[in-house]
């Protein structure tokens, strides 16, 4: 919409806020802006109830300690970490007060125009060393730096009834926690890998070569899968199916 505004009457719009993302482009590794009023959208207890989503308190967080999370599995689209983390759904600042929760994702998205303003409100940071380093380093204590530690590599093995954890080659969060000396948690989302079934190309075929393609050199797999339609169950769409997620922190 921006691109088509600059060849109408409203060519200013996309002038003066294309200038604006240039002088405010380092501001997503520096903390981003984060905005309560956007992660407490009434919107986001639906997404919570739909499935529906829960946050078990299993261990305290201080808020006089900063905390390197990982989180286990990503899943197709990392529901449960964006209800918990991103969003106030599940009350995560009631449960821990004074802690303050970051959720780390592709850095390339905070380079969308608007799209990284909506991200940053809700408290989302791109996943660089930078970034996290800023937030661990630079903002005090009582901040939670969420990680889904698998990213791409384990979205595609996300099947309902398996429980894959890839942490190959994917080991710097604890370099980053121990650097900083921020508390290492693993947490955990049952349910996470249920709500979509996922096609599983056999090893070597064409599908399977352009998902590691897309993985090496963008940073996401595109995966085919499948949810449940606006009729139900009974029919096929891009809606998850609506199945427990159970989010557990130790």
């Amino acid at each position: 919409m921006l691109l088509y505004m600059l060849f109408t009457s409203f060519w200013i719009i996309p002038v003066v806020y294309f200038t604006w993302q240039l002088i405010d482009w380092d501001t997503p590794v520096k903390g981003g802006r984060r905005v309560e009023w956007v992660r407490r959208w009434t919107v986001w207890k639906h997404f919570r109830d739909y499935f529906p989503i829960k946050l078990v308190p299993s261990a305290s967080l201080s808020p006089d300690r900063n905390y390197v999370l990982g989180v286990h599995p990503h899943g197709i689209l990392a529901a449960s970490s964006f209800c918990n983390f991103a969003t106030e759904a599940t009350g995560f600042s009631d449960l821990y007060p004074g802690v303050r929760p970051w959720l780390a994702v592709l850095a390339g998205v905070f380079k969308l125009p608007i799209y990284r303003d909506y991200l940053m409100s809700a408290g989302i940071t791109p996943v660089s060393k930078d970034s996290l380093k800023y937030l661990l380093s630079c903002c005090g204590t009582g901040n939670a730096v969420f990680i889904v530690v698998g990213g791409a590599a384990e979205s595609l093995q996300s099947s309902p009834g398996e429980h894959v954890v890839t942490l190959s080659n994917r080991k710097g969060f604890v370099r980053l926690a121990l650097e900083n000396g921020a508390d290492l948690v693993p947490v955990y989302s049952f349910g996470e890998n249920d709500i979509y079934e996922q096609v599983r190309f056999s090893p070597g075929s064409w599908g399977c070569k352009l998902q590691l393609l897309f993985q090496k050199h963008v940073g996401f797999a595109p995966c085919l899968f499948k949810g449940t339609g606006v009729f139900g169950e009974g029919s096929w769409g891009l809606n998850p199916f609506p199945r427990p997620l159970t989010t557990v922190g130790k």
